[in-house]
């Protein structure tokens, strides 16, 4: 019974089903540069524009188009800061779990990682940081309620709430495993933190990309906005300059935030959409 039959195989790896990654499109990188230039002229920092398009691309399913942006934005930049580029990539696409799922970013993280220079993949950390023990499990969770408090106020308890009607571990989880051990950044000195910001940017690119949950993205685009109000951005000086967040959190500054991700999706989904939500299905 260990064997698979070829009927079997076939049906697992059908065209239909669409059972491997998506190649990057022509000219991808012109469009990551595109958008790296907009970042730039409204001052936005690196981790703004480059955490929009890693997320975007993680849910594209595209490790070719992810390697493509890691090189635009490396570009003729020494190895250490090519290194740091790379660390901040995977972060962001670590944290694509919470939205995308755990396979999508096992095969995009082991692709990616596959194809960057020996020297950059070489010099990544090896060492985890988010590792449960009887002596963080505290401030573990801590961290995820401060994080929830701060997208989700002031009707944080009501969502939490309506969660547990649904399942009684269901805020449990998404609390402690998702926003405690996952999206808030663990005390570290290695790897690359992603902070306030750039996690509410990553939740808005993987859930606009992956489509079909509007719900979700319009909560997070006020978790943008209140990481504003109630000042949480100022822990994240490299996201962008005071002005340049103030302009990310308006009404153009989402605007271009869902029009960027849209780009990506049509660039690389060719106009069909997502694996997650294909427009057109091929049978």
């Amino acid at each position: 019974m260990s064997k698979l039959s070829p009927s079997l195989k076939g049906l697992i790896n059908a065209a239909h089903a669409r059972p491997g990654i998506t190649p990057a499109p022509h000219n991808i990188d012109a469009l990551y540069s595109k958008i790296e230039r907009e970042a730039s002229t409204r001052k936005l920092g690196r981790p703004s524009w480059l955490a929009l398009s890693t997320a975007a691309t993680m849910t594209m399913n595209s490790p070719a188009s992810m390697v493509a942006l890691f090189n635009v934005a490396r570009a003729s930049k020494a190895t250490s800061e090519a290194v740091a580029i790379a660390e901040l990539m995977r972060e962001v696409g670590l944290k694509c779990i919470g939205f995308n799922g755990i396979p999508r970013t096992i095969n995009m993280l082991n692709e990616f990682k596959a194809q960057l220079p020996p020297s950059v993949a070489s010099s990544l950390s090896t060492t985890p940081t988010r590792e449960p023990t009887p002596s963080n499990i505290e401030a573990i969770k801590e961290r995820g309620r401060k994080l929830w408090d701060s997208i989700y106020r002031p009707l944080e308890k009501k969502l939490e709430a309506k969660l547990a009607d649904t399942h009684p571990d269901l805020p449990v989880y998404i609390l402690s495993g998702g926003y405690g051990a996952l999206f808030s950044d663990p005390p570290r000195t290695t790897g690359a933190n992603v902070g306030r910001i750039t996690t509410s940017i990553i939740a808005i690119a993987c859930l606009r990309a992956q489509q079909g949950v509007g719900p979700q993205v319009l909560s997070h685009v006020f978790g943008l906005r209140k990481a504003w109000d109630d000042g949480t951005w100022r822990t994240e000086p490299d996201a962008g300059e005071e002005e340049a967040i103030r302009w990310l959190v308006s009404d153009e500054g989402c605007t271009w935030i869902l029009q960027k991700v849209d780009e990506i999706v049509e660039a690389i989904g060719k106009g069909e959409g997502t694996t997650f939500a294909p427009i057109k299905a091929k049978l």
